[in-house]
């Protein structure tokens, strides 16, 4: 790699190619302005290519959002709804089958369940839902609640995480997403969101569910209030936890998107921005081995630019987003297998659809709705 000199961060490129972690002040450089995007991008090519070789991931996936409504007021939310508000909504049970149906009809491996506190709604609700879901259609992989959702169960029972997290288990759940990790740092999350599950929280929770064998996401938004210090703070954390248990699957970052949320008057992140948290992810979470570039938040040719700059997987097909299109996500609400795979070719890798636990799907030929898992996907870490 030639072009861009200084000390500071021809230490950090020494550091990556020979292996070492980076630390708080590296990523710091790492987000200075003054260090250029595209050095920071074949650093973290490096390493991309180092875990994950050529391939891009993929999946066939749907969203149920199974209700909007929500005691919480998380500044930054658009997506959520008073009880008594029109846009308010739970849905029934047979809504829920049919949209388990429709994933079904559509070939998809992955249900992603996250939704609103419902103030009226019980413990047992939730589980329902997934009790409902995984007995109609059992082949169908159930991504579910976040750590603010389980939080708010613990609230609802007086139970353990672990009990819950076991019962969530038996159900059918089969990993958990990483959403409501927001900030970690307090000086931000209590300004953004300072009711909900706390960092510790989110923590303890995420960190039981590895205990019980459970494979998680993690998350991060940017783009609002926080500054360069607060998401290496973040990584780091989210680093940590991953030395002690293993169990993140992936790391997506998460662009904040302002239209109709308490933050409005924020311009959204650039898309220069958006490939830099890429790429320095990349770099800082030297032990999680995928970045997801979600095409949903981040716009679809930013997400294929960043194949180039860290990330390895676009996420899937993920048919009815609601959360970020309510607060202003222009990008199409659904795309079609065919459509991911070009916009992987075009950047020059190779597409290869994975099931949610990164196992390889075989599709048949003559009917692309049936399909079987293949071997595991090893990624260097």
């Amino acid at each position: 790699m030639a072009g861009f000199t200084s000390a500071a961060f021809d230490a950090i490129k020494d550091k990556v190619l020979a292996g070492e972690r980076l630390s708080l002040d590296d990523g710091l450089v790492l987000y200075d302005p003054a260090t250029p995007l595209h050095e920071v991008g074949q650093l973290a090519n490096i390493v991309r290519e180092r875990k994950n070789g050529n391939a891009a991931y993929y999946n066939i996936n749907t969203h149920l959002n199974a209700t909007n409504i929500c005691v919480y007021r998380c500044t930054f939310c658009a997506f959520r709804s008073d009880l008594r508000e029109a846009k308010g909504y739970a849905m029934s049970d047979e809504q829920i089958l049919a949209r388990g149906q429709e994933a079904i009809d559509n070939g998809c491996t992955e249900m992603h369940i996250v939704g609103g506190l419902h103030h009226q709604r019980k413990y047992e609700w939730y589980l329902h839902v997934v009790q409902t879901l995984h007995n109609a259609y059992p082949d169908l992989h159930l991504k579910a609640w976040t750590a603010v959702e389980i939080n708010w169960f613990e609230f609802l029972t007086k139970r353990s995480i672990r009990s819950i997290l076991e019962e969530q288990m038996a159900a059918g759940l089969g990993s958990m997403p990483g959403g409501g990790a927001e900030i970690f740092h307090p000086e931000v999350r209590s300004k953004i969101c300072e009711h909900k599950a706390d960092a510790r929280n989110w923590f303890d929770i995420h960190r039981t569910a590895h205990q019980l064998g459970l494979k998680t996401n993690c998350t991060m938004l940017y783009g609002h209030i926080e500054n360069a210090f607060h998401r290496i703070d973040h990584l780091i954390r989210l680093r940590e936890l991953q030395d002690e248990t293993g169990g993140f699957q992936t790391f997506i970052p998460l662009a904040f998107h302002p239209e109709n949320t308490g933050l409005s008057h924020i311009k959204k992140p650039s898309a220069l921005m958006d490939l830099r948290t890429i790429a320095v992810s990349r770099l800082m979470l030297d032990n999680i081995a995928h970045i997801k570039a979600y095409w949903i938040m981040l716009g679809i040719g930013t997400a294929q630019s960043a194949l180039a700059y860290g990330a390895d997987d676009l996420d899937g097909t993920v048919r009815h987003e609601l959360i970020y299109h309510d607060a202003g996500a222009t990008t199409p609400e659904l795309l079609t297998t065919e459509q991911i795979r070009r916009l992987i070719v075009e950047a020059g890798r190779e597409p290869i659809e994975r099931d949610t636990l990164y196992r390889r799907i075989e599709r048949d030929p003559s009917n692309p709705a049936r399909w079987s898992v293949g071997e595991q996907i090893l990624a260097a870490v």
